[in-house]
């Protein structure tokens, strides 16, 4: 008996996640017998939940509540074409040894492509230039200006994203650091990364860019103190989450220096406050959580799940599977 699939995504994101090749790529996978499922009418679906072997999903995915368990009693995967599954994962599901997949990798593709060109922009203070030539100022010539030669670039954290981000520096003429305390050195040394103190990488790079994980152990680590040691001109990049920054203390140092620059992808809370300072500081630029997968790069993750839904039906290894151990480390 063929596998069967059921595929439940927001209508809203179906032309994104699940445009009609990617729907194609699971059918050739798969028996699809069912229409598109919206999540929020799941509990109308009694046929479709009954019959189906695998789920493919993405944002809106229901919990594997004990009642939706029990209205799937074939379920034995769901293949989830966005980010974290923590928002659907259930003890309920893991007692049930529902297999797992998420394509949280496919959504650090575009995040370390932004996380790329920004500190390429930065290295050429690029945000401070803007500004001042938006103000009608003339850029003096002795205001320091890293470029891409010799320029030291920092990276808070090795995990996928910055191993991307680093993959793509390699070929330009910068120094990388890094700070990840649990990166094995020999794999720095492939990614011609140095590995460094928190203190020491704030204090030598040009563009730090961070990508640590929101968890207890790195909520508020990079502190005023650090900021304020910054070099001259340098600039602070966030596309991780707002919250592993002490932003109360940043802003204080942005107040005060002024040469210093801070581009941040997300916030905390997010979006800021309408009475931010981060809203109204002059070197702050602020993006509304773009470095993620938007629009036409959701058929990257609905494309990687088909991907490995296909090992699933071969009975291969899975590449982008999430157990239960894992989870408690990923953001």
């Amino acid at each position: 008996m063929p596998c069967r699939a059921l595929v439940i995504c927001p209508p809203h994101l179906e032309g994104h996640v699940f445009p009609p090749a990617v729907l194609g790529e699971i059918s050739r996978s798969v028996e699809r017998p069912w229409p598109v499922l919206d999540p929020a009418k799941w509990k109308e679906a009694g046929a479709a939940l009954r019959g189906a072997d695998v789920i493919v999903s993405t944002w809106g995915m229901p919990a594997l509540s004990p009642e939706f368990l029990e209205a799937a009693p074939n379920l034995k995967a769901v293949f989830y074409a966005a980010g974290s599954v923590k928002g659907f994962v259930t003890d309920a599901g893991w007692k049930r040894e529902i297999i797992v997949s998420s394509a949280w990798a496919a959504n650090g593709v575009p995040v370390a492509e932004y996380s790329f060109a920004t500190i390429l922009l930065s290295l050429k203070r690029f945000w401070h230039f803007s500004r001042l030539t938006r103000e009608g100022v003339a850029g003096p010539a002795d205001l320091p200006i890293p470029g891409c030669y010799h320029s030291k670039v920092g990276l808070v954290s090795l995990g996928a994203v910055g191993r991307a981000t680093a993959r793509m520096l390699q070929p330009l003429d910068v120094m990388l650091l890094a700070h990840d305390p649990f990166f094995p050195e020999e794999q720095a040394d492939e990614l011609q990364v140095s590995l460094v103190s928190l203190e020491e990488l704030f204090r030598e790079c040009d563009a730090i860019s961070i990508h640590a994980p929101w968890v207890p152990e790195t909520e508020r680590m990079i502190t005023g103190a650090l900021i304020a040691s910054m070099k001259q001109g340098a600039t602070l990049i966030n596309t991780s989450r707002g919250a592993v920054i002490a932003e109360d203390e940043m802003i204080g140092v942005l107040r005060g220096r002024p040469d210093l620059s801070a581009v941040l992808d997300v916030s905390f809370p997010e979006p800021p406050a309408a009475d931010s300072p981060l809203r109204s500081l002059p070197n702050v630029v602020l993006t509304p959580h773009i470095a993620g997968s938007m629009q036409a790069e959701c058929a990257r993750l609905g494309s990687w799940m088909a991907d490995e839904l296909r090992r699933f039906v071969d009975a291969a290894p899975l590449r982008h599977r999430v157990t239960q151990a894992m989870l408690a480390k990923m953001a």
